[in-house]
């Protein structure tokens, strides 16, 4: 299975990464389960789970409209459900991200028990709300104690964007809550733009946002609250996976009828994964990294004849067809491959 990366590059060697995210789907008319959804529309509001590695999509919820952006319930359910669809025999080093709607004191401590279990490293990165607590600790910070951010695609020092970590200025109040030991409260500031209006908050003059995490600062698995901070920004990467994933289906869903819905979004996890795969295994050049409406139109609507002839099944691919070289050669790899182990 491919790396996951941050940073420019750097690797997260065996980790599999796991992005969790909720998506809107308009409903132009009554459907069962359509309901009015905190982004002022009206449809679903669904639950998926991506891997990062590979871009597959691990586990998808459909739920009506009015369905909670952080509802611990239904994170820690689909959560289940994707990491039930990863081998067995890699489950034992994960990474769970997600927005500030994983925030909750229930999530949290679940993905803390996962952690503790013997032989298992289950690591999270979620989004913090910035309350009063937090900007008091910020503002109570020393400028000498904040550090320039890592840019996520080269990995270099960003100009204007500085991070550190508060867990000590908090620990009275983190314990107070019973949050977990291990977690550390990690800010990231910037100065507010000429044109930018503060809010009604004493921020000195900064827009705070923070996230939490379990991962260390020492030892071999840690990171600097830098990388910690870059490790954790990567997770809009899922906005990608989201975007994909409507394009390959669930943008519409087509019935009035809940359980047809529900199959169909069965249907768009199939057809996300298996675009995947072919996109890491079969697929060359540009279209590796192709668009799912670019491989539709390239590759899945191609005008060809399945053929037989002497026993044979010849498919017959248009010489005319631009594409038609590098679907035989898809085809080819994906023949060549050995059958899974039974």
């Amino acid at each position: 299975m491919p790396e996951a990366t941050y940073a420019g590059g750097l690797s997260m060697g065996d980790t599999i990464v796991l992005r969790v995210d909720g998506t809107i789907t308009v409903a132009h008319s009554r459907k069962e389960h359509a309901e009015a959804t905190f982004k002022k529309t009206f449809g679903f509001h669904s639950l998926g789970v991506w891997i990062d590695n590979t871009g597959e999509l691990a586990a998808l919820m459909p739920r009506p409209g009015n369905a909670g952006a952080n509802t611990a319930a239904d994170l820690i359910e689909v959560l289940r459900q994707a990491i039930a669809q990863i081998p067995a025999n890699r489950r034992d080093d994960l990474l769970i991200t997600s927005d500030g709607a994983g925030a909750s004191h229930t999530l949290i401590d679940w993905l803390h028990s996962l952690d503790q279990t013997g032989g298992r490293r289950v690591a999270y990165s979620i989004g913090f709300d910035v309350d009063e607590h937090v900007r008091a600790a910020c503002n109570r910070r020393p400028d000498d104690w904040w550090v320039p951010c890592l840019s996520n695609t080269t990995g270099e020092v960003i100009d204007g964007l500085q991070v550190t970590e508060i867990t000590d200025l908090l620990r009275e109040r983190l314990t107070g809550l019973k949050r977990p030991k291990t977690m550390r409260v990690i800010v990231r500031r910037r100065k507010l733009f000429d044109h930018e209006q503060a809010t009604l908050f004493d921020t000195c003059g900064y827009r705070y946002s923070a996230f939490v995490t379990n991962t260390g600062a020492h030892g071999p698995d840690g990171l600097s609250v830098q990388r910690a901070d870059t490790r954790h920004r990567v997770h809009a990467r899922v906005e990608d996976d989201v975007r994909t994933t409507k394009d390959t289906g669930l943008g519409h869903l087509p019935s009035k009828q809940w359980q047809v819905n529900k199959a169909c979004c069965a249907a768009v996890t199939i057809a996300v994964d298996l675009t995947a795969w072919m996109r890491l295994y079969a697929l060359t050049s540009a279209l590796a990294k192709a668009e799912p409406k670019t491989l539709r139109y390239r590759i899945f609507q191609t005008p060809a004849r399945l053929v037989r002839a002497r026993r044979y099944r010849w498919l017959r691919l248009p010489r005319t067809w631009p594409w038609a070289t590098d679907l035989a050669t898809a085809i080819e790899i994906i023949r060549r491959m050995p059958m899974p182990a039974t």
